[in-house]
């Protein structure tokens, strides 16, 4: 709940009845006064005064969580939003649950990243504080990165029966940084990055 309507005999009153409905406190929210009522004559036709008072997205879990909600309303899905904020070490984990997450994923978790990165970009324009964001369903993150750490070990071992350096496909760079780790103590193979993004891809080759 973004926001409410509420009407009461005095302003206090319905500021105070919507605090209460929302779960918030006065510095966390905007007032706006919709009809300031009348008292009528001798209580006789009186009018209530009534305001509209909306939630502040002043947290980075709020902001997020309208955020969004905004995008996949407009995709006419419902998503379910587990936010996890760590202050500490300055990290945003957001995990995204419903039906047909497969869609959110797209070919090679494209569609994830994108929206990754559009959240990124909010948070970061919207807060001074940087904060590292992770978007993530249906536990592909995990499930990607153990893909990637057998496909860098399948190749690593072709590399090493032929002799030849092989390419492999244009990767983002989180998925870049995986075959690299995973091969960084391979006594026999190496590996480096050529090209520009979006076709910036791994060359495993023999170590001279």
């Amino acid at each position: 709940m973004d926001f409410i309507e509420v009407s009461a005999k005095t302003y206090d009153e319905a500021v105070t009845d919507a605090l209460i409905q929302l779960g918030a406190t006065s510095d966390q929210v905007e007032i706006e006064v919709i009809d300031k009522g009348s008292a009528g004559f001798l209580g006789i036709g009186a009018k209530p005064f009534k305001i509209k008072v909306t939630k502040k997205n002043n947290t980075p879990e709020a902001f997020v969580r309208k955020f969004l909600s905004d995008i996949f309303s407009a995709m006419q899905m419902d998503v379910e939003l587990l936010i996890q904020v760590n202050e500490e070490a300055r990290t945003m984990e957001i995990e995204l649950k419903g039906e047909e997450m497969g869609v959110l994923i797209g070919k090679r978790g494209q569609t994830l990243d994108s929206l990754q990165l559009l959240t990124s970009n909010a948070v970061h324009k919207h807060f001074e504080t940087y904060y590292k964001v992770k978007v993530d369903t249906e536990n592909y993150r995990l499930r990607r990165k153990e893909t990637l750490e057998n496909l860098a070990k399948n190749i690593a071992y072709k590399v090493k029966r032929t002799k030849r350096p092989i390419s492999l496909e244009p990767m983002n760079p989180f998925e870049r940084r995986i075959i690299h780790s995973t091969l960084q103590n391979d006594r026999y193979v190496i590996t480096h990055s050529e090209g520009e993004d979006p076709y910036r891809h791994i060359v495993i080759s023999m170590k001279r």
